[in-house]
């Protein structure tokens, strides 16, 4: 599974996921924090359609943090004020980096946890659906 996805899984998803795969590392290699969680602001860049062109759109609040794990090195950034699922995050990125076994059976676990993403989407959506106003059907 490629890092992206990974990432995104386990920042959409629920966080006592990442929370539980960082534990069952830490419990077995440990691990050094380079970079303790800590806040900062990081531009967001945008396409805008018309011309094609990237422009900065603002700042928007991040947690990042760095760990270490048998001379690898682990990123974990969250938009908002999550210190422990950055770390978390780090931790996990570490792992896949230092190629632990652990990794290998962490694949059905995250396969799952993003059904359960799409499945809370698709459910998002459909109410979403429900409150669209169809303009043919209105009578002038």
């Amino acid at each position: 599974m490629k890092r992206r996805r990974r990432t995104e899984i386990l920042i959409q998803g629920d966080p006592a996921l990442a929370k539980k795969l960082a534990e069952s590392i830490i419990a077995i290699y440990g691990y050094r924090e380079i970079i303790a969680p800590q806040q900062g602001l990081t531009m967001v860049k945008m396409r805008e359609s018309a011309k094609n062109s990237l422009f900065y759109m603002g700042e928007v609040l991040v947690t990042e943090a760095k760990i270490e794990i048998k001379d690898c090195i682990g990123i974990g950034i969250v938009v908002g004020m999550k210190g422990d699922l950055a770390r978390n995050l780090a931790i996990i990125d570490a792992a896949y980096k230092a190629n632990l076994p652990e990794t290998a059976e962490w694949e059905a676990e995250l396969v799952e946890a993003e059904k359960q993403i799409i499945q809370k989407r698709a459910k998002d959506q459909a109410k979403l659906f429900e409150t669209k106003v169809d303009f043919q059907t209105m009578d002038v």
